[in-house]
């Protein structure tokens, strides 16, 4: 981390075109404030995103960035991370892009523990598509590809972090800037792969939640009922056994740090792998050597 002083507009780029109220300014700004308060420099920093609202985070967030395709975010970020171990290497993406089309990657990336953070803003909703029904939307949701209500339960993704080994989970409330501005530090510090699942209402498309037969506010809902494990006398953060039994009381409506753990980082398991960037590898090879090396693959 350098020295030099640094502040949250450090990381100011581009004006969001989000719609006004959307949970993932908050995601932004905390994301900011956290890389300012870690004294990180925007050449430091790589952001890879996917598609959907919040796969633009990277055009507004002043550092390194790479806009990959749908659902493709994390074995790009762990690429990243794997040829440039200087970075701090941040996936983010939407519930549609990592626990739909990315799905595959996101366990395969859990289970690799690559030292990287892994920031969604989960919202419930296609919401750049005009709200289609998403991976995590709830039985009964009502929208242009489910008319009649969703029949489908919703993907669980902490539950299957949990179950496949993630090192670090959380989950954080865009509207909450203190909290998900030190998870996102704690994270980041994690030596691991770590997810962040960031409730991050969509204000267009879910503006409101239906309970007891009225409508109410998305952000109201969420204040009302979101448990913080952080003011919950006993919990214990490296019991993956209480983490689960939390989860499953609340119906995964929690917020804080879920569950962590200390083990090595997939690259401390690679045997001959190098800390040293690839790019500072780099040889300048003398014609005979290329043609050899070009000879071999004829």
């Amino acid at each position: 981390m350098s020295a030099t002083l640094v502040s949250p507009r450090t990381f100011v780029s581009e004006t969001p075109t989000w719609c006004p109220g959307c949970g993932d300014f908050g995601v932004l700004r905390a994301l900011q404030n956290a890389a300012a308060k870690l004294g990180l420099q925007p050449h430091e920093i790589c952001i890879v995103s996917g598609i959907g609202c919040s796969g633009k985070i990277n055009s507004y967030f002043n550092a390194y960035g790479l806009h990959t395709l749908h659902g493709r975010s994390l074995p790009v970020a762990q690429g990243v991370k794997l040829a440039n171990p200087n970075l701090t290497v941040i996936a983010s993406g939407g519930d549609g892009d990592g626990y739909g089309i990315g799905a595959g990657h996101f366990m395969h990336a859990v289970r690799r523990n690559v030292d990287m953070t892994y920031i969604v803003m989960d919202n419930q909703v296609y919401g750049l598509t005009k709200g289609q029904t998403s991976p995590t939307s709830p039985t009964g949701f009502e929208s242009h590809t489910t008319p009649h209500g969703s029949a489908e339960g919703p993907v669980r993704p902490l539950r299957v972090a949990l179950a496949n080994g993630c090192s670090w989970v959380a989950q954080g409330f865009s509207a909450d800037m203190k909290q998900l501005v030190d998870l996102i530090i704690q994270a980041i510090q994690h030596k691991g792969f770590s997810l962040l699942n960031v409730q991050s209402p969509c204000v267009t498309w879910r503006e409101t939640i239906v309970e007891d037969g009225q409508k109410v506010g998305v952000y109201e809902w969420w204040k009302k009922h979101l448990h913080k494990l952080d003011e919950d006398p006993g919990y214990n953060p490296t019991d993956r056994g209480m983490a689960f039994s939390k989860l499953l009381e609340y119906d995964d409506i929690v917020s804080g740090l879920i569950y962590a753990e200390d083990r090595p980082s997939y690259r401390e398991y690679l045997k001959g792998y190098t800390d040293r960037p690839m790019a500072d590898m780099a040889e300048i090879l003398d014609t005979p050597t290329l043609e050899d090396l070009v000879g071999q693959f004829k």
